[in-house]
């Protein structure tokens, strides 16, 4: 048998909890001396302590912990439990990590409003024909995009090795205001004619003759800060925005997301 500080130390809790385990009638010791009321436990007992703990850690409370542990549930249907468990709070933890990234780099936007430098370029764009795929992503916010464009990417390389099309230049993609959303058009140059027979469209955009350009370096995570800084700089120089804007991806998608190089262009007129 062990004594209470050992049977704490070997089942990684505290004596304290024993004794307030005990008090619930949650663990009895199994044995307490009459005379000194030190409290012994067996080595078996760890079984149901390990239960005990996992159970409180799914989030129940001590009474039904110990309703369930009367019921005597078995290795199999605990297991399924904490594997459910384990999913919920890997959930969780994403979303809180999703969402303290979304406030770090809320956090930057407002840092930068005072700093109106901006290495904008007004330039042409031409035209281009794009073979492209598209779907509908519920806002312009960037954890709604990101997980919409990159499959259309993936799916619409597949797509263009199978039907023997060559990618001529960047990738190219633009959004449009639907009633549902967004929609994200993920595109890539490519020499084709339109052809029904393609499981993809083939479009062609128009050129601009000016168009406010800004290099955004580094994960699209961080791309909305540069939009805004562009946006910033539309409007102190002058221009008004004709609402037209694409993302010309120059390096992407290989190697570290700090490397990747995406040029911002927003079409624009004298104000």
């Amino acid at each position: 048998m062990f004594s209470i500080g050992d049977f704490a130390r070997l089942g990684r809790v505290s004596v304290r909890m024993l004794r307030h385990y005990d008090a619930l009638g949650l663990l009895r010791p199994a044995r307490v001396d009459p005379a000194t009321g030190y409290r012994s436990y067996d080595a078996a007992q760890l079984s149901r302590l390990n239960r005990l703990i996992a159970l409180k850690d799914l989030g129940l409370s001590l009474e039904q912990v110990g309703r369930i542990l009367d019921e005597k549930v078995g290795p199999e249907e605990l297991y399924g439990m904490l594997r459910l468990r384990q999913a919920e709070l890997a959930a969780h933890v994403a979303e809180e990590t999703a969402r303290l990234a979304r406030v770090e780099a809320r956090l930057r936007m407002i840092e930068m409003e005072g700093d109106m430098s901006a290495d904008v370029i007004i330039k042409s764009v031409p035209a281009v024909r794009l073979a492209e795929l598209s779907a509908t992503a519920e806002s312009f916010e960037s954890e709604k995009i990101s997980p919409v464009i990159q499959p259309l990417y993936d799916e619409l390389c597949k797509r263009l090795d199978a039907a023997g099309l060559a990618i001529t230049g960047p990738a190219v993609a633009y959004y449009e205001q639907a009633p549902d959303g967004v929609r994200v058009h993920a595109g890539a140059p490519v020499n084709a004619e339109p052809d029904g027979a393609y499981d993809f469209a083939i479009v062609d955009l128009p050129g601009a003759e000016q168009a406010a350009t800004l290099i955004h370096h580094g994960s699209m995570d961080g791309v909305d800060a540069s939009v805004q800084r562009l946006a910033r700089w539309i409007e102190e120089n002058g221009y008004h925005s004709t609402g037209s804007a694409r993302e010309v991806y120059l390096r992407y998608g290989q190697g570290d997301p700090a490397t990747w190089v995406t040029e911002l262009q927003e079409t624009v007129t004298p104000a």
